[in-house]
């Protein structure tokens, strides 16, 4: 089971994702993107994956969600350490090059790590976070569009609101 760390120090924050990083954190990795882009003193943010056995595909689409945001709000490239080269290069085939800085190893000073909480919120929002963490991914690059297609387009009619079914006698007479 994985967990993600987060912690700050005078605006520098950093996240480190240990173990195997499953879409069940992503409420909680979600909110904490919100709160720390509100932050006055943000200056900025590096996401450490050298503890990461493993990272999902909605994990991945938060990560490119943070980095799209910072860069609109702050106009910066966040960084990302990683020296896996499995990893690495799953990174790069998804475009992660063009929005991270990748580097192979995290700084000197760290500011102290505590868990992130864990966050209980209804289906429908997860489902739309899953929905939405992904098509962040699609719009890296023609390969993850082509990858991912199918699975948004299914997410997408998963969270559509349901149509009441049509009257059989509407219309008709006998």
């Amino acid at each position: 089971m994985g967990q993600i760390l987060a912690g700050a120090h005078q605006g520098v924050y950093l996240l480190r994702f240990e173990g195997d990083v499953r879409l069940t954190l992503c409420a909680a990795v979600d909110q904490f993107l919100d709160q720390m882009l509100r932050d006055p003193e943000f200056r900025s943010v590096a996401v450490d994956l050298t503890r990461a056995s493993g990272v999902d595909s909605t994990s991945l689409g938060l990560m490119a969600k943070l980095s799209l945001r910072a860069q609109e709000r702050f106009s910066f490239k966040p960084t990302l350490i990683c020296r896996e080269p499995d990893m690495l290069r799953l990174l790069r085939s998804m475009g992660f090059d063009d929005v991270f800085e990748i580097v192979p190893e995290p700084p000197r000073s760290a500011a102290e790590l505590g868990p992130l909480p864990r966050v209980d919120v209804p289906e429908e929002e997860l489902r739309a976070a899953v929905l939405e963490a992904h098509q962040i991914l699609m719009g890296l690059n023609e390969d993850n569009r082509v990858a991912f297609r199918d699975l948004v387009a299914a997410l997408e009619a998963d969270c559509a609101p349901a149509e009441p079914p049509a009257s059989s006698q509407a219309g008709h007479r006998s």
